[in-house]
């Protein structure tokens, strides 16, 4: 069975989702351990500043799941289920189709969730908890995922959230040309926004990063300046503009810092975007006068303007999901019977085998060759059907008349066919 557990920007508010983020240098530990707590075998974990979504195969309730995901971020039950979801099978291999094909993303058809649950299952792949279930799940969603984007129109143009941050930042300052901008992070979506904002005329852009190697590859494109996340404090007073996307798990950016910050400005407002779940910058520095301070959840606005654009082209990205959908539930139901299509294999051979032992022992002892065919056929025939006849004699007198129409059709026999009887 398939299961997708999960919390997203639709069902919870920005500080629901930070505490259930998973830390990507603990993706495989968590792995291990969801594995081992749910005596299950397969698992993978998707979490993105939008969601956070676990995936298992086996037989496993939603509520255990559940009950491993609030003890794993140390939450009660009651803290996580009025903004969980749980789908299975079917309705589990929608909605993991829709993610991978950005319809159910805060930006409608934006890319890079499909770089991301790619990420997840090659994440579970390392840590060893993907098998023959989520594998073909992964790679199904996969395959429809690569047709919206060739055979729609829903990735053309798209908003994405670091566009909303940058374009929400023009309404505030009417000329970029003449700001700072302070990015932390220099991850995809800091990228993106470095990006816009260049294009944008930015007058001065400084990127900071734990590592400066990774800062300075992208200022150097950009023409911008690499800093640490230790040097930000000295640095922030020069930012007009702060937009933050790290995988932190603690504030890099406190009440205290921005407010000393904004004391060596002479109070000149600053523009703040926390893209980042967990929030990189305290909610406590919204308090300040001084500081316009967004989160994720607050680009809503600029993302809808957006989306009508795309919604033709996500009606005909839907029917491409429910195609999908159909394929992999008619290939699921055919990889059931591989099981038993196997084991009647193996007996079918095992009496061959049995019988033609029988007959060439007969031949070297200098039996009768036609005659000893004869009895092999004979043997090999009775044998076969010996099984299938006994139980529909057995449904016959049962009165199950289901029994005898269906075997008639795995049998390939019909009646109306059938030659008739010589008088």
């Amino acid at each position: 069975m398939l299961l997708a557990l999960g919390i997203n920007h639709n069902t919870a508010p920005v500080d629901i989702r930070e505490r259930v983020a998973f830390a990507p240098d603990r993706v495989a530990e968590a792995l291990q351990a969801m594995c081992d707590a749910l005596s299950i075998e397969e698992a993978a974990v998707l979490s993105t500043c939008n969601r956070t979504e676990l995936y298992t195969w086996g037989e496993i309730h939603s509520a255990d799941v559940l009950r491993w995901l609030g003890e794993f971020h140390e939450l009660s039950h009651s803290a996580l289920e009025p903004y969980h979801y749980a789908l299975s099978n079917a309705q589990a291999i929608e909605h993991m189709m829709r993610v991978a094909a950005g319809l159910d993303s805060l930006v409608l058809g934006e890319p890079q969730i499909l770089g991301q649950m790619k990420s997840a299952y090659s994440d579970a792949t390392d840590a060893g908890t993907v098998g023959r279930g989520l594998h073909y799940s992964f790679q199904q969603i996969f395959n429809v995922a690569k047709r919206v984007r060739s055979e729609t129109e829903i990735g053309a143009n798209p908003v994405s959230v670091a566009f909303a941050a940058v374009s929400l930042a023009q309404q505030i300052f009417s000329d970029l040309k003449e700001d700072t901008a302070l990015l932390i992070g220099a991850g995809e979506t800091i990228e993106l926004v470095a990006r816009h904002l260049h294009n944008n005329g930015i007058k001065h852009l400084i990127v900071a990063n734990r590592t400066l190697e990774r800062a300075q590859l992208l200022t150097d494109e950009l023409n911008g300046e690499a800093i640490l996340l230790s040097d930000i404090p000295e640095q922030l007073p020069r930012a007009d503009i702060v937009i933050s996307s790290t995988a932190s798990q603690l504030p890099l950016l406190g009440k205290g810092a921005v407010e000393a910050a904004l004391k060596k400005r002479k109070h000149k407002p600053m523009f703040m975007v926390d893209i980042a779940v967990p929030r990189d910058i305290e909610t406590q520095v919204d308090e300040l006068d001084d500081v316009y301070l967004y989160t994720v959840d607050d680009l809503r606005a600029v993302i809808d303007e957006s989306r009508k654009s795309r919604e033709e082209a996500a009606k005909k990205a839907e029917l491409i999901v429910a195609e999908g959908v159909a394929q992999y539930q008619a290939e699921m139901r055919a990889l059931e019977a591989v099981s038993t299509i196997k084991a009647y294999r193996q007996q079918a051979e095992h009496l061959r085998d049995k019988e033609l032992d029988k007959a060439l022992r007969a031949l070297e002892s200098g039996a009768d060759a036609a005659q000893t065919m004869t009895q092999l056929a004979r043997a090999l025939t009775n044998k076969l059907i010996h099984s299938p006849t006994t139980k529909l004699k057995q449904a016959s007198a049962d009165g199950r008349a289901e029994v005898i129409d269906i075997s008639q059709e795995l049998l390939g026999i019909d009646l109306s066919k059938e030659p008739s009887k010589p008088h």
